[in-house]
Formats: C-alpha cells, sequence, structure tokens
C-alpha cells in the first residue's frame, strides 16, 4: 500500500519537488500522477465544495487535482471512492491529471501551483466561512430550542441547514435547506422571505466590519498527512471563529477590498440561497 500523500498547502505552499509514486492512466490520453508530497489541493470526494488547484507538475500542465484512495490491490480517484473520507484502512492521496506523457515512477519533479487560480479560490473559501458566522448571528433570535452553537457563540444555522456549497473564483453558493427537521429542532421560518433584506443588511455589516479589521486568518492542521485534521480559524474582534476545513484560505482579511453577499428564498419559503461575493485588494 503506498504512504498517504503529505501536503503543504495548508500553509499556503504552492511549489514543491517530489517523488513519484504511481501513475493510474485514465482516458483521453490523460493519467493521474501519485507523488509522495504536494502543494497541490484536492477537490474532496465526500464534500466538493472547492474545486482542485491547476498548475503544473513536471512541466505537464495539471488540469485537475483530485481525491485518490487505495486499497492495497486498486486505487480509486474522486466519485469512484467507497469508502468515507480518511478510512484507516485506506491510503489516501493527491492524484495530479495529467495530459500526454506521464513522468516514471521513481522519477522527482517540480510541482508549481497556479497562484493566482489558488488565491481566487482562497478568497471565496474564506469569504463562504465568514458568511457562516456573519448569518448564524442574523439568524440567532429566529431559535425557540437551544440548538449547539458555533464557535463565536451563536446557533450553528448553517451546519444545522446546509445542503450544498459551492467555492468559486472570488465567491461562494451555499444552499440551506428549511424544512420540517430544521423546525423541530427550534427554528421559526414564518416571514423569512419578507424579513430578508433585513437579515441580507445585517449579514452584510458584519461582514463590512470584519474586512475593516484585517483579522488574521490561517489553518491549523493536526499532522502533515492528507488525512490529518485541519481547521480554519480567524482571529476576528467578537472572538476566534473556528470551523473544521480542509480547503485553502488567505492569510488575512486585509487581503480583501470587500466581501457581500445576496440572500434569496425559494417561493415556498424552504430553501435558502446565499451568494457570496469576494474583492481582493
Amino acid at each position: 500500500m503506498l504512504p498517504t500523500t503529505k501536503i503543504v498547502f495548508p500553509d499556503g505552499g504552492l511549489r514543491g519537488s517530489a517523488r513519484v509514486l504511481a501513475v493510474h492512466e485514465l482516458e483521453a490520453g490523460r493519467s493521474a500522477v501519485l507523488t509522495d508530497s504536494t502543494p497541490f489541493h484536492p477537490v474532496d470526494h465526500t464534500w466538493p465544495d472547492q474545486p482542485g488547484d491547476t498548475g503544473t507538475l513536471g512541466g505537464l500542465a495539471v488540469l485537475d487535482t483530485v481525491t485518490a484512495a487505495g486499497d492495497g490491490q486498486r486505487l480509486f480517484l474522486a466519485e469512484d471512492i467507497p469508502v468515507r473520507r480518511g478510512d484507516p484502512e485506506w491510503s489516501w492521496h493527491v492524484a495530479h491529471v495529467v495530459e500526454g506523457r506521464p513522468p516514471e515512477v521513481g522519477a522527482e519533479v517540480e510541482l508549481l501551483v497556479d497562484a493566482g487560480y489558488r488565491a481566487a479560490l482562497s478568497a471565496g473559501h474564506t469569504g463562504c466561512h465568514l458568511l457562516a458566522f456573519a448569518l448564524n448571528a442574523a439568524l440567532a433570535d429566529r431559535w425557540r430550542k437551544e440548538v449547539r452553537a458555533d464557535s463565536l457563540g451563536s446557533p450553528d444555522f448553517d451546519s444545522l441547514a446546509m445542503v450544498r456549497s459551492r467555492i468559486l473564483e472570488n465567491g461562494s453558493i451555499d444552499e440551506y435547506r428549511i424544512g420540517k427537521s430544521l423546525r423541530k429542532k427550534g427554528f421559526t421560518a414564518g416571514e423569512l422571505a419578507a424579513d430578508t433584506s433585513g437579515i441580507e443588511q445585517a449579514v452584510n455589516g458584519k461582514l463590512a466590519e470584519w474586512c475593516a479589521s484585517g483579522a488574521k486568518v490561517g489553518v491549523r492542521s493536526e499532522g502533515p498527512l492528507l488525512t490529518d485534521l485541519r481547521t480554519w480559524e480567524c482571529e476576528l474582534p467578537s472572538g476566534t471563529a473556528s470551523v473544521p476545513c480542509g480547503g485553502t484560505h488567505l492569510d488575512a482579511l486585509s487581503e480583501l477590498r470587500s466581501l457581500r453577499t445576496e440572500l434569496s428564498v425559494s417561493e415556498d419559503e424552504t430553501g435558502l440561497t446565499v451568494r457570496t461575493s469576494a474583492e481582493q485588494g
């Protein structure tokens, strides 16, 4: 069984040298190249919110980066992985998808991540987390029962209602379900559509305040491997916001010129979509 990939992207790493461990042939003349270490961030197979990095590997263009897992006999890529993320009986890897003749197993290669694309995704992901905390605070008075709180003390609407999250270049789209289950937990959904403008104003006010603070952002890792737990942290004026996260992020909110969000509620008021845009500067 191959060793699990060592990663440097949580610290913002964009380049490195590595040894090729395996090459997995794909369709249309493409290959998935596995290395012992990498600065590339792969899309997660169970929660594919942030796209994989692009760049170059040994001079070849890296078209995509995905998670791979092996059971000692076969290697599975992306959505074909049949087990939960981090299963200790499996090895876990970053697979770099390249086109053309891949490097030989055992070769030493240089890896270089597209810095501009990474920065845009990192801005979108940092903004996505800030949106979650601001939205939780704006909806805090709609809870009739006690539920688990986020790290800033607000009822965690984001984690309780989240259906899907997509990280974009300099933005994100988050979708929430406000159904019977959430209402039974104590969430009051009445007149949510009518209150959307006020909620949006409160969220954007909080986001503007946080951006102006220039707060430090970081990813704390429990180890160097792809499977090690990683936590996003931001030292906001009201406290340290934190949430488990395997993505990439900015180093500080001073890298953002602005962060704004737009809310829309479905006609039946069971769905909430939040579109957030970040302007770097």
